[in-house]
């Protein structure tokens, strides 16, 4: 599919009937990307850069220098109003009426089952603001169940996805390719705080958070943001940034053991069959989900998820059937795998029965009609140096 080497809205005018597909979205850094020669994909209704030149050179960009990324395809969702921390306390897991403001949470929307309606990071941006960033593919849901949870409360939500464009620079290099562009107490944040500063003449909300295992920053404009990409990308140039697609994003995340909806997380398991248990405050009063949770809480679930490290390069892929030692026992299934080009060899996630979870258990994974060995190990396979 050919595009028009144009400046695009992340909005579009043409109105489609009730039985069309709805219109394709758009980065408002598309005309960028496609100068930098990039491989486009159609992920969760957006036209998102897959890859420039090499997913392999952009993966090992983020693990040594930095990765540039547009992450503009998130959802954003502003809740704000008297009551916008108790409102958020009745729809999700985690508490925020005593967040601080400037500091960011992760966080899960769940249902009356306990299954994970998304995952979220929520920053507090003042006392009565709240800015809940959701999946790509969510977002709608999100909204509109974050609309119908709030009702009572003395709050607006309201879905600012096309306000905003995301760029994210990540890797141990981050902090020196932004000296100058951001100030330096903005520089000095601790990891998941938030802060509004001035960026390239423009103001931003600019967070210390990322999704890749790497030191970094994550920038949110409401205004043109072709500025600092290219300022990002020459002062990056000598230190060697690289512009980062949706591939090199997936296996950075499968190293640091980071989850992705639609894999490890979904309705039909809940965070403590994630391992993620840890984000839920059975503590507080009543919100959705609670009874359910706390019920997993007290006796979790038969399965939990794990990691399995191979001995070669042949990755288990999404939906691989995995056994015991023997190849008798049918044990798990794999959420997601490939390749580590960090590690060198290959890595997947998969849940397991809890009795076949525990590190250094051999077992066996169906990887197109053949075992390959793999050994159960923790999350995550990769951690930063600090």
């Amino acid at each position: 599919m050919s595009e028009p080497e144009i400046a695009v809205t992340r909005e579009t005018a043409n109105p489609v009937g009730p039985s069309d597909p709805p219109p394709i979205r758009h980065s408002v850094l598309e005309a960028e990307h496609q100068a930098l020669g990039a491989a486009f994909t159609v992920f969760a209704g957006w036209r998102m850069p897959l890859r420039y030149t090499s997913e392999l050179a952009e993966h090992h960009a983020v693990r040594r220098a930095a990765g540039l990324f547009d992450l503009s395809h998130m959802g954003e969702i502003r809740v704000r109003g008297a009551q916008a921390g108790a409102a958020l306390d009745a729809a999700l897991v985690s508490e925020f009426d005593t967040l601080a403001v400037g500091r960011a949470k992760y966080t899960m929307m769940c249902d009356e089952n306990g299954g994970v309606v998304d995952d979220l990071v929520v920053y507090r941006i003042s006392p009565t603001d709240f800015l809940v960033v959701a999946n790509a593919a969510n977002t709608a849901v999100v909204v509109d169940e974050l609309r119908r949870r709030c009702a009572e409360f003395n709050v607006e939500v309201r879905d600012e996805t096309t306000r905003w464009c995301l760029v994210a620079l990540q890797g141990p290099k981050a902090v020196d390719i932004l000296r100058g562009l951001l100030d330096e107490q903005v520089l000095e944040l601790r990891y998941y705080r938030v802060t509004e500063a001035d960026v390239c003449g423009r103001r931003a909300l600019v967070a210390r958070t990322g999704y890749t295992g790497e030191d970094g920053f994550e920038i949110f404009l409401d205004d043109d943001p072709v500025p600092l990409w290219r300022a990002i990308l020459e002062r990056g140039q000598d230190a060697g940034v690289l512009p980062c697609g949706l591939a090199a994003r997936d296996s950075l995340r499968l190293e640091a053991g980071m989850p992705l909806y639609g894999r490890e997380l979904s309705r039909d398991r809940t965070p403590f069959h994630a391992g993620l248990g840890r984000v839920v405050a059975l503590d507080k009063p009543n919100f959705v989900g609670k009874a359910a949770l706390m019920r997993y809480a007290a006796e979790p679930p038969d399965e939990t998820l794990a990691g399995l490290a191979g001995v070669g390069r042949r990755a288990p892929r999404h939906g691989d059937a995995v056994y015991d030692e023997r190849g008798l026992v049918r044990i798990g299934e794999v959420t997601s795998g490939a390749p580590s080009p960090t590690l060198g060899y290959a890595i997947a996630m998969a849940y397991l029965r809890r009795d076949y979870a525990a590190p250094n258990t051999p077992a066996l994974v169906d990887v197109r009609g053949k075992y390959e060995a793999v050994t159960v190990t923790e999350l995550p396979f990769y951690r930063r140096k600090k």
